[in-house]
């Protein structure tokens, strides 16, 4: 992310972010280049349980999940079509802080006096998978033959497509037995859309707010705010490469003694309730300019999720 601060005073950040934040600077169905109404703004810091209006549309942690295990047993079942057993990974369920709890940067005091910038602190790493060893023809299965034409992008043209292969009498699919794991869950006919349809909204709105005006001044407040006690930042998410920090001296003394001053000075600047109200505003708009897409989407995910459900069965 660009530098979104320079220094100016706390006394004159406050006054700019009050005129900013209550400023009419455009209507969540007016122009995307205009910035959304926002209305009251809260005061927050902690970034648990807050709820985002994409929230509705988007695959949730355990929906992932069982839409990779549903991959993964379609993945299977086509290596068995070949004569191959294969298990395809499956990412494990996350323990520890949820993968939002930083995505403001660090905001829990307790976790900034006890572990600094240490990122994942009680979470358990995931477990590396077990390695697979496949002959050629069973990387060929998997992987599928070199296709110089146009990957079909569902299974539905993928079914019409011929790779040119063939193993044990049958054809190898293009893209191999993954690519048709893959599109069999989330790509089943002509005309499905990305399956990061939603995620890349999600994305693009958490980009334009970084850009907001009001963002932009509650950064600056938060980087004044850090000045004064003697520390030369700009970014508020990750602030490690401003304070000369590596990986190995994110728990250090002086870390800690960073971190907890990160945290009060985006509590003074109020940076995580601005930001989350401004970012849910960009969301807002594009629902109103997406509805029909969205509607799509949510359509798609129930159909994938009905799906996972019969290959589990």
């Amino acid at each position: 992310m660009r530098p979104l601060a320079a220094r100016a005073t706390v006394l004159l950040l406050s006054a700019a972010l009050l005129t900013a934040c209550s400023s009419e600077s455009g209507g969540g169905g007016g122009s995307s280049a205009k910035e959304p109404e926002t209305g009251t703004v809260p005061r927050l810091l902690s970034t648990t349980g807050l709820s985002f209006p994409l929230d509705g549309y988007a695959t949730t942690d355990e929906q992932r999940r069982t839409l990779e295990r549903a991959q993964a047993r379609v993945t299977s079942d086509c290596m068995a079509r070949f004569g191959f057993t294969y298990e395809m990974p499956v990412s494990p369920a996350p323990v520890g802080r949820s993968s939002d709890s930083r995505r403001y940067g660090l905001t829990d005091a307790t976790v900034a006096a006890r572990y600094g910038y240490t990122p994942n602190r009680g979470a358990q790493p995931p477990a590396k998978p077990a390695v697979q060893t496949l002959t050629e023809s069973g990387r060929l299965a998997l992987n599928g033959p070199e296709y110089k034409g146009p990957q079909p992008m569902s299974l539905e043209e993928a079914a019409a497509v011929d790779s040119g292969k063939t193993l044990a009498g049958k054809k190898v699919p293009v893209g191999g037995c993954l690519r048709e794991g893959y599109l069999t869950v989330y790509a089943p006919k002509k005309g499905t859309l990305d399956s990061m349809f939603v995620t890349n909204m999600v994305m693009d709105a958490n980009s334009r707010s970084r850009e907001d005006s009001r963002v932009v001044a509650a950064v600056k407040a938060w980087s004044a705010c850090m000045a004064e006690k003697g520390y030369k930042v700009d970014e508020p998410v990750s602030p490690q490469s401003d304070l000369k920090l590596d990986p190995n001296s994110y728990g250090s003394p002086r870390a800690v003694a960073a971190a907890k001053q990160d945290v009060a000075c985006k509590e003074k600047a109020n940076l995580v309730g601005i930001w989350f109200t401004v970012e849910s505003a960009y969301q807002k708009r594009s629902i109103e300019q997406n509805a029909e897409a969205l509607n799509q989407a949510k359509t798609e995910l129930n159909e994938r999720l009905r799906l996972a459900a019969a290959t589990a069965g």
